[in-house]
């Protein structure tokens, strides 16, 4: 049962997702935020599995407490959905290079939300299809240009680097395992390691990484 901070500086917002959410079987609202500064410090203290950041707020904005929050070396770090009216490209990239696992709108139905809740506290990322195709438009341009000789692509084995562009293709780890013929526990297990030698906090973020450095073209 994943445990849940919600962070909004509105507090008619923050009040009706935490409404909400109390309600909803299977999640935990064991706090909430009205400001980046005040999310930082309740993930410090609360330890949550999962939190509900708002984007724009007085001070610091949700994607740099993204940030801080996910600096904690703790393998306990929480996941990230980013929460926002804002449906611009620039944010979804933003929130994703910052390490959120996902990024949502406000008006998303409840449903979604909940659902969206557990699938980031299973270790999944919420990239859709159309945002994914935002995501190749925003960062084609980098990933065109050839990568460097030398860079953190060098920690990683032959296998790793292709299940990582497959990350970055969008495929899931059963899809990867398919198409390499691997089991998906062999699968997981890649992706982890990519994950840890490449300092990636969420498979969302990984995705990113793989477009930036050219292992993703199109």
């Amino acid at each position: 049962m994943p445990t849940l901070l919600v962070v909004d500086d509105q507090i008619l917002v923050r009040s009706g997702l935490v409404a909400l959410l109390r309600a909803a079987p299977g999640i935990t609202v064991v706090g909430e935020a009205e400001s980046g500064e005040a999310a930082v410090v309740a993930a410090a203290e609360l330890r949550p599995d999962v939190i509900l950041m708002d984007i724009r707020m007085p001070g610091i904005g949700g994607i740099a407490a993204t940030s801080r929050i996910l600096e904690d070396a703790s393998p306990a770090r929480p996941k990230i959905i980013i929460l926002t009216t804002f449906d611009l490209d620039a944010y979804v990239l933003q929130a994703l290079r910052s390490g959120a696992s996902g990024y949502l709108l406000k008006n998303t139905p409840p449903e979604r939300l909940i659902s969206a809740i557990h699938t980031v506290h299973a270790g999944d990322t919420l990239l859709s299809p159309a945002a994914l195709q935002e995501l190749l438009a925003l960062c084609a341009p980098r990933a065109a240009a050839p990568p460097p000789a030398a860079g953190p692509l060098d920690s990683l084995t032959r296998r790793e680097r292709e299940v990582l562009t497959l990350v970055g293709a969008g495929l899931s780890n059963a899809e990867i395992a398919a198409r390499l013929f691997l089991s998906p526990a062999t699968v997981k297990t890649h992706v982890h390691r990519c994950m840890t030698k490449l300092a990636l906090t969420s498979r969302a973020q990984a995705v990113v990484f793989a477009y930036e450095a050219g292992l993703v073209t199109r």
